[in-house]
């Protein structure tokens, strides 16, 4: 809720500051500059259907509930060096090519977790000989309980990707900025998945799952053309058909889903030209 009362109050600054009848600083560059931020992240996912394949099982779980887990807020848990990557997080950054348009590589650092004891459909075969959950399945019902299965990507769902940016400057005035930013981007997902099915051992090891495409709607506000507080709202769709399950590369798990996020992130610009002087700088 934090952070979708932020995005709102941004939005509406933004919207206001458009009403008026501003002066632009002609003499203000980016082009050529590099940005860096970092902050974190609210995310939603769409229901998902679950396909687990190995050598005696084949069967496919039915819109599967997920949520995100966030860290309780600490100053030590989101700022200490030390552990400040466990909370759901954002990293950037990127270069400006023109005053307007940027392109960067970023993490987002999400953590999508299975809803536990909610019923689904399930279809297809489970024939281990050493689980209580062997036989032939038509949609029919199961509780996801632990004893059955276990599964989440809490270390986490980790998207590296490239994304194209442009910018609106709608204010530049006493050394403020606000702009309006979009975005495109895709990338790969490198997830590090905690999974037990019924009972086996756990498997949490980092994997090259599938990949992911986004788009990025945010709000910025730099001060001195130095540092910048921004609320981003991004979404997009992610695809996993290879995700390892247990220890052995003949287990697996497929889905796709769409996300939302809600970003708060703080950064700053590393001018690598200076800005042109204006004449009346010039002369005084």
């Amino acid at each position: 809720m934090k952070y979708n009362l932020l995005v709102l109050f941004s939005v509406f600054i933004a919207q206001v500051s458009l009403s008026q009848n501003t002066d632009l600083n002609p003499n203000r560059t980016k082009k050529g500059s590099l940005y860096f931020y970092w902050g974190w992240n609210q995310d939603w996912f769409s229901k998902s259907d679950l396909h687990f394949s190995g050598a005696d099982y084949d069967f496919t779980l039915k819109d599967v509930v997920a949520a995100d887990r966030q860290s309780d807020f600490s100053i030590d848990a989101y700022l200490n060096p030390t552990v400040m990557t466990i909370p759901q997080y954002n990293f950037r950054i990127g270069y400006y090519f023109k005053d307007n348009w940027d392109i960067s590589f970023g993490i987002d650092h999400m953590k999508y977790v299975m809803k536990n004891y909610q019923t689904v459909k399930i279809s297809g075969e489970i024939n281990t000989g050493r689980s209580n959950y062997d036989g032939s399945y038509d949609n029919d019902d199961i509780l996801l309980n632990e004893d059955f299965l276990k599964f989440e990507h809490t270390d986490g769902l980790n998207y590296l990707n490239i994304e194209l940016r442009h910018t609106d400057n709608i204010l530049d005035k006493n050394r403020v900025q606000i702009n309006l930013i979009e975005g495109l981007g895709s990338g790969i997902l490198f997830p590090k998945t905690n999974t037990t099915l019924w009972g086996t051992d756990r498997y949490d090891e980092f994997h090259l799952a599938g990949y992911g495409i986004g788009a990025i709607l945010g709000v910025n506000f730099t001060f001195f053309n130095g540092f910048f507080i921004q609320s981003e709202v991004k979404g997009g769709f992610i695809d996993l058909p290879d995700v390892r399950t247990t220890s052995s590369p003949a287990d697996k798990a497929s889905q796709n889903f769409f996300f939302s996020q809600v970003n708060v992130v703080f950064g700053g610009i590393i001018q690598t030209k200076r800005e042109p002087k204006s004449l009346k700088s010039a002369l005084y």
